[in-house]
């Protein structure tokens, strides 16, 4: 499962969901859009592989992030 965020520079706290896809190409395509004619946003791009840690967060790793 992929998942899409966008997010303004670094800031941690901008962080929002834009969708979840199971195709890596819909999820890049989505992530490519949501930031098109926005410079302060940046994507980032997360797969999930259903693990989760020791205090019940799912286990995510970023995959892709814009610059």
């Amino acid at each position: 499962m992929f998942q899409v965020y966008t997010q303004e520079g670094n800031k941690e706290l901008t962080k929002s969901i834009i969708g979840q896809f199971k195709d890596y190409d819909e999820a890049m395509d989505c992530a490519e859009k949501s930031i098109e004619g926005k410079p302060n946003l940046k994507y980032i791009v997360e797969e999930t592989n259903g693990c989760f840690n020791s205090y019940g967060d799912l286990v995510a790793e970023v995959i892709a992030e814009s610059d």
